[in-house]
């Protein structure tokens, strides 16, 4: 008999899903907390610990302004953890010593929950290390965007100090990088300004409000606008060009049909890699809102078929409730993967030979395999099992 206690209907690799999920839920927690404790700690005067008279309160208060802006780095590196990313596991490893530094530096009995939040999500991001294996790909529009922010930020801020003495609020480091920030954010408060008959001054400040603002509008676009674009294509059923570019090793399954849906829920089931390329924009939709990728375009179209990377793919699935569909299929993806195993399934029997003809390497009839198993089993033979299972998925 089929086991059917809620341990048996577990995927096999629950240990890691739970604990790779432990590790993203203790990181967001202590990006919120970081968050939470630097507001709560803005203008409280409570000094706690034992490091309380040690620490200026120039230093007390930078902790305090800084760990709000830790907080939203981790909350963006939480997110990277959960699309799997080694860059989000190697970003939130440095940022977690960090927040226990500041909670420590803000010497406040509010950020101690920060602190051993903090120490005890170390250990345990590094025991699921193996768990965050994702390359971040990024395009070279991306890195250049983020390379002329930095770059201008880094222009304005050395610039400014060495001519600080064109400036009237230009003392420091901090207030050159203050004021390239706020000029080339073009909020430009004003009391940061050059002297007045200073044309080096006047010539410096516009070249940075240009290049700011130049920089700013690049990076919003090429940073901002894929993320806006993913949401867009998830909404509309579709998969983006970065999801795509990470697709290796994957089934592909061609069409989508009343005959699809037990192989969508099995591969599922599996944890196992696999694309959908369908016309159905419907089904598109609801694949989607499963978590399903899915590329929307017609399977007998090579586009669509580049698109879902049909030369990485390690086999291909077709099996709709139309054979002449599938086999318009299985032309174009032997055409474009010879190498590739194909396997389909027929509505009708007599279209067997017809798919094979197509390309197709395996053609497995539902009719008569079922007709097959059901005999076999009245005959008390060993495949009840797998009509059982096949009975409890319905």
């Amino acid at each position: 008999m089929v086991d059917r206690s809620p341990r048996a209907r577990l995927p096999e690799n629950w240990r890691r899903v739970v604990t790779t999920r432990i590790a993203v839920v203790l990181v967001l927690l202590v990006a919120l907390l970081s968050v939470a404790t630097a507001v709560i700690n803005i203008g409280t005067e409570t000094v706690y610990g034992p490091l309380a008279e040690y620490i200026p309160d120039v230093v007390q208060d930078a902790a305090g302004f800084t760990g709000a802006l830790t907080g939203f780095l981790m909350v963006g590196s939480a997110l990277a953890l959960r699309r799997g990313l080694k860059a989000g596991w190697r970003a939130t490893f440095l940022l977690l010593p960090l927040t226990a530094a500041q909670g420590l530096l803000q010497t406040s009995q509010y950020s101690v929950p920060l602190v051993v939040l903090s120490l005890v999500a170390m250990p345990i991001l590094l025991l699921t290390r193996d768990r965050f294996e994702k390359p971040l790909s990024l395009t070279t529009t991306q890195i250049a965007a983020g390379s002329a922010l930095v770059g201008v930020q880094l222009y304005g801020t050395i610039g400014g100090y060495a001519l600080r003495e064109h400036f009237e609020g230009i003392n420091t480091i901090l207030d050159a990088f203050y004021f390239t920030l706020i000029t080339s954010s073009t909020v430009g408060y004003g009391d940061v300004t050059p002297n007045p008959e200073s044309v080096q001054g006047l010539l410096f400040t516009m070249t940075v409000l240009v290049l700011g603002v130049a920089s700013f509008g690049i990076a919003i676009g090429a940073l901002v606008g894929p993320l806006i674009q993913d949401r867009i294509s998830k909404t509309l059923g579709k998969m983006s060009e970065s999801q795509l570019q990470l697709l290796e090793e994957h089934l592909l399954v061609l069409g989508y049909g009343e005959l699809t849906e037990p192989i969508v829920d099995e591969l599922a089931d599996s944890g196992r890699k696999f694309v959908v390329v369908t016309n159905d924009r419907e089904a598109a939709t609801q694949l989607s809102e499963r978590d399903i990728a899915v590329v929307t375009g017609d399977p007998s179209d090579e586009d669509p078929l580049h698109r879902a990377k049909i030369d990485r793919a390690s086999a291909i699935l077709v099996a709709t409730n139309y054979d002449a569909e599938d086999a318009l299929a299985i032309l174009t993806a032997r055409q474009l993967a010879p190498d590739r195993r194909i396997v389909a399934g027929a509505t009708d029997r007599e279209n067997v030979k017809k798919l094979e003809r197509a390309g197709a390497d395996t053609v497995i009839s539902p009719s008569m395999l079922g007709g097959h198993l059901l005999v076999r089993s009245a005959l008390g033979s060993d495949e009840s099992d797998l009509i059982d299972r096949i009975l409890e998925r319905e």
